[in-house]
């Protein structure tokens, strides 16, 4: 299986903010898809780069591991990091491992506002 098989990342430009809409599982196979995906956003004082992950359906401690090197890289470059809300399965990953607490949740692009 191919690692484009099971994660695909849609990137959008929205007015305020990038978001990388996840598809899939992220873990070892993968993760340098996502480390990628960041690496070629473009940041401006201010950009929100989000991390859609509703449709993300399994994550590893590879993927977590690149999601906060994300979050450390949004910092660097003037930006920050958001996820939105995802399936069961990683909300209770991030939130055992204490990182729920360190990232910022918005809503999806398809959700009302909070």
């Amino acid at each position: 299986m191919a690692v484009s098989d099971h994660l695909t990342i849609a990137v959008t430009q929205q007015r305020d903010r990038v978001v990388l809409a996840l598809d899939g599982e992220l873990d070892m196979a993968s993760a340098p898809l996502l480390q990628r995906a960041v690496e070629e956003v473009e940041f401006v004082d201010g950009t929100l780069l989000v991390l859609d992950l509703q449709k993300l359906e399994f994550i590893d401690s590879t993927g977590l591991r690149i999601i906060l090197s994300a979050r450390r890289r949004c910092g660097e470059r003037g930006g920050e990091l958001a996820v939105t809300r995802s399936s069961d399965q990683v909300e209770r990953l991030l939130s055992v491992t204490g990182m729920a607490e360190h990232l910022r949740t918005v809503a999806a692009a398809d959700e009302p506002p909070a």
